[in-house]
């Protein structure tokens, strides 16, 4: 009979300990966690094998595990652990190490990781902006406008090539990650199941089956929504600039305009009950990792930033050329995130 030797990758297991596993080692295999899970397959259950893996220290093959992605993190399989082992928080540690390890550039990974290394973070785009309000071209318009401190087809340009940078490490990624699934013993076609994923995720369907937090559906569906409502309007309007078929400020009537203004507002409001949920309960606050508060608090700086620059260039106060520099650096470091 051949032997199995397993060799355990101690650094993982800290890792996971550290990024919001901490109770880990009191899962003794009993089940429960699969059992009451609305979300795990009949065929291939969850999380009771990540937890093993996690537990074992087998890196490799739990963070190439797709039924890592399945979780919801709604707390289920947490409520009803008969030993505070807690598999929801887990599953989330091993999907944040999976983005580090997978991720290109790692060094990037690493830094949105690192509470230390916000205010890198933050520095570099505030440099790259902060040069360009001051030394770039400027334009004169007889009332205030952005274009004014930060002219148009700069940043366009700009943004156009850090989201085609953005594209690219993500296909990397990605790719990394698909040579890396055989690994974890996952036998379904990832391209068949991709349209159908695309469809599960845009509707959040499965988030009405869970139990624990069922407000997290209508927050996580909201901000989910206004930021494509966002990505739509920015990706028409930029395209239409550079072609010279769209010419900003644009009215407060245009189209464009009401779907911007829509989307924000949806976002704010996912937002609240995303953040007023987790705010209001002290076990979330206190199991929630510095990468999940990075991304809320970054999404909602976004969206305040963007609405109050529109509501100061519509007062005509130069306090927006302020705000408007931060909401490019918050921008830029959802970027970074992505």
């Amino acid at each position: 009979m051949a032997e199995l030797v397993i060799q355990p990758d101690q650094t993982f297991i800290r890792e996971v300990l550290a990024r919001g596993g901490a109770d880990l080692k009191k899962c003794y295999q009993c089940a429960t966690c699969s059992s009451v899970c609305n979300l795990s397959p009949d065929d291939a259950p969850f999380p009771r094998r990540q937890m093993l893996l996690a537990q074992w220290g087998l890196k490799e093959q739990a963070l190439a595990d797709p039924a890592i992605w399945l979780c919801h993190s709604c707390g289920d399989c947490t409520v009803q652990c008969p030993r505070g082992a807690r598999p929801g928080d887990v599953i989330g540690a091993l999907r944040q190490q999976a983005i580090e390890y997978f991720a290109w550039p790692r060094a990037l990974a690493r830094l949105v990781n690192n509470p230390k290394a916000l205010w890198l973070i933050l520095l570099i785009p505030a440099l790259i902006f902060g040069a360009l309000g001051l030394w770039g071209p400027e334009t004169v318009s007889e009332q205030l406008e952005f274009a004014n401190e930060y002219p148009i087809p700069v940043l366009e340009a700009l943004f156009f090539t850090i989201s085609g940078l953005v594209v690219l490490s993500f296909a990397i990624s990605l790719g990394r990650f698909v040579r890396a699934v055989p690994a974890s013993g996952a036998s379904e076609p990832i391209l068949a199941n991709l349209l159908p994923t695309l469809g599960e995720v845009l509707a959040h369907t499965k988030f009405k089956l869970c139990q624990a937090e069922r407000g997290r559906y209508a927050g996580h569906l909201l901000t989910l929504l206004g930021f494509l409502g966002l990505g739509v309007v920015g990706t028409v309007i930029g395209v239409g600039n550079m072609l010279g078929l769209v010419h900003t400020p644009l009215a407060l009537t245009s189209p464009l305009k009401l779907l911007a203004n829509a989307s924000t507002a949806v976002i704010l409001i996912g937002l609240f009950l995303l953040l007023s949920q987790r705010l209001g309960d002290p076990e979330k606050r206190r199991t929630s990792t510095y990468f999940d508060w990075l991304l809320l608090w970054v999404l909602a700086g976004v969206a305040l930033t963007g609405l109050l620059s529109e509501l100061l260039r519509l007062a005509q106060l130069e306090l927006m050329y302020a705000i408007y520099f931060v909401h490019l650096v918050l921008v830029f470091t959802l970027l970074a995130y992505a």
